[in-house]
């Protein structure tokens, strides 16, 4: 295929996995039936070499970056279940690349129930599977009932953080849906189910652990860590000046434990997509506020449409250049991918 457009968030499941697909099909489509054959979604993450790669070829996305879909092991409290499904996930996937490495590659799915684990499964999937990086779906499920949440910005993933710098390969921070306690009536969702998933209640969760990853000090102790947080930055770019200015006020500053603000990480350590957020105007801002080199494209298929996203990003009131750029250089770059700029 002639040179095109790079995809990089870009979910599927293995047919070992689908099941789990009706645990939050209820959540994406509230129409769901769960005695009938789980459709559409599921059917669409299934299949790579088939309609997805027509779409591709139709509406001129030359390659994608697949990733479990969420929550993935993220969804798991068990650790060795978690570690199984990584495993599992990984061998499917790089089988799967194998079949068409010219437009397709992938990323690591990760427990992240503790460093170990987590960097002992990366550095696999990078060094002997050839993946480019890894994806995790927001904070680690934990505990006997599922009910404790894991989050990366503190001292026990050091280790694991200072692995991804030394393999130098990005990590793609993803959102995943509340556990099930937090959907309960009288909760914060609970009678409010409409704000669910990707329209509201994805960023809200995920722009926390990012704010927190930021200015936990990990970016001072290991600056070469990148990360890529799809949506347009989940919203934060819309508010780096205000949070920035807080973080750096008298009473803040003098505690908080960064060395920086919010922006100046946003422009050294995190790279924003466009998946599932196709707006000329808001990307604009975004390449203002962080740098045109730190923004990609990505569709967010098969929960956004490969034409949807293609009729947006060749209408869209950009140079060539910066389509060039955001469409594809960032992310050969950043991946290492084995294409040609």
């Amino acid at each position: 295929m002639a040179r095109g457009t790079i995809a990089i968030e870009e979910a599927v499941i293995s047919p070992a996995d689908i099941a789990s697909v009706t645990e939050w099909q209820s959540l994406l489509s509230p129409s769901f039936d769960p005695s009938k054959p789980v459709a559409s979604y599921s059917t669409r993450l299934l299949d790579i070499h088939g309609a997805r790669l027509q779409q591709m070829d139709e509406n001129g996305v030359e390659y994608m970056l697949l990733s479990l879909t969420s929550p993935g092991c993220q969804g798991e409290s068990d650790p060795e279940t978690a570690t199984q499904v990584a495993r599992d996930a990984n061998d499917y996937l790089t089988a799967e690349v194998a079949k068409n490495p010219q437009r397709f590659g992938a990323f690591a799915a990760i427990s992240m129930h503790n460093s170990q684990d987590a960097i002992t499964e990366l550095r696999r999937a990078v060094k002997e599977l050839g993946m480019f990086g890894a994806l995790i779906n927001d904070f680690q499920s934990h505990g006997p009932d599922g009910t404790e949440k894991l989050y990366y910005d503190t001292p026990a993933y050091d280790p694991f953080w200072e692995a991804v710098q030394e393999l130098n390969v990005p990590v793609y921070i993803h959102p995943r849906y509340r556990i099930k306690p937090e959907l309960e009536p009288g909760t914060m969702y609970g009678s409010r189910k409409h704000l669910l998933g990707a329209g509201v209640q994805f960023h809200l969760d995920l722009s926390f652990h990012i704010y927190a990853i930021c200015s936990s000090g990990l970016f001072d102790r290991y600056p070469g860590v990148q990360l890529v947080v799809g949506h347009l930055g989940e919203g934060i770019p819309f508010n780096l000046w205000r949070a920035s200015h807080w973080l750096n006020s008298p009473l803040k500053k003098p505690s908080r434990p960064c060395a920086q603000d919010y922006a100046y990480y946003f422009k050294h350590n995190i790279h924003v997509t466009t998946s599932g957020f196709f707006s000329t105007e808001a990307l604009k801002f975004c390449t203002g506020q962080i740098g045109i080199e730190r923004c990609l494209f990505a569709i967010d298929y098969p929960y956004d449409q490969v034409k949807e996203a293609m009729d947006w990003w060749k209408g869209a009131e950009l140079e060539e250049d910066e389509k060039e750029v955001i469409g594809r250089t960032n992310a050969i770059k950043l991946f290492k991918l084995p294409l040609e700029i």
